[in-house]
């Protein structure tokens, strides 16, 4: 868990702001995973990482401030049409939040590390970067980048709407410009992204 000072800095963003194109375009966060929305269990896993909690929705929307009412979130739409991917409600957030850090986690990613934001606030402080992010190492070496599983400083809110107002999309190329630290977790369960609804079937009893 982050400290009491490092808490207080932090607001955690939950992405649901998605297409779910994988998933037939059904919403993907409100789909059930062990009696419960999936969001709910990304919203419950961050909350106490940080100050608040702002979950990032562009449908659904009553659906999900009665979701994340217990834990006083609240609910943003990107500002931008067409669903131009998660750099869009990460700059939406960064211009909600009032604290210094933005912590941020996939609304389909039930088993997120309950430490990522003790983890990369580490990191980022560290290696006096701006962004740091997680990944894991599978059986055979390979490093796997998790991008969306991130801690940012508010600051670049600016830097980031330029960037999508360029008609730039990708998350790792505009962390490039940036001081970026990737962070590397053992545990690839908690980074698990469910994707497809057969991927919620098989995840379901395990």
């Amino acid at each position: 868990m982050l400290n009491v000072h490092s808490s207080s800095n932090v607001t955690a963003l939950v992405l649901a702001g998605g297409r779910g194109s994988r998933m037939g375009g059904i919403d993907k966060g409100m789909q059930p995973f062990r009696g419960e929305p999936l969001a709910l269990h990304v919203i419950r896993r961050v909350a106490p990482q940080a100050a608040a909690v702002l979950i990032s929705a562009n449908r659904s929307l009553d659906d999900y401030a009665r979701l994340g009412a217990a834990f006083g979130a609240r609910v943003i739409a990107d500002t931008r049409a067409d669903f131009p991917g998660p750099l869009a409600g990460i700059a939406a957030a960064l211009r909600a939040a009032t604290t210094e850090f933005l912590l941020i986690a996939p609304c389909d990613a039930p088993f997120v590390d309950e430490h990522l934001g003790a983890a990369l606030m580490h990191a980022l402080d560290a290696k006096r970067a701006s962004i740091a992010y997680a990944a894991t190492i599978d059986a055979s070496g390979d490093v796997m980048a998790h991008p969306v599983f991130a801690l940012l400083q508010t600051s670049l809110a600016d830097d980031l709407d330029a960037w999508l107002d360029a008609g730039e999309r990708k998350v790792r190329a505009w962390y490039a410009r940036h001081t970026a630290a990737e962070v590397q977790f053992h545990d690839e369960r908690a980074f698990y992204n469910i994707n497809d609804l057969q991927q919620l079937v098989e995840l379901e009893p395990r």
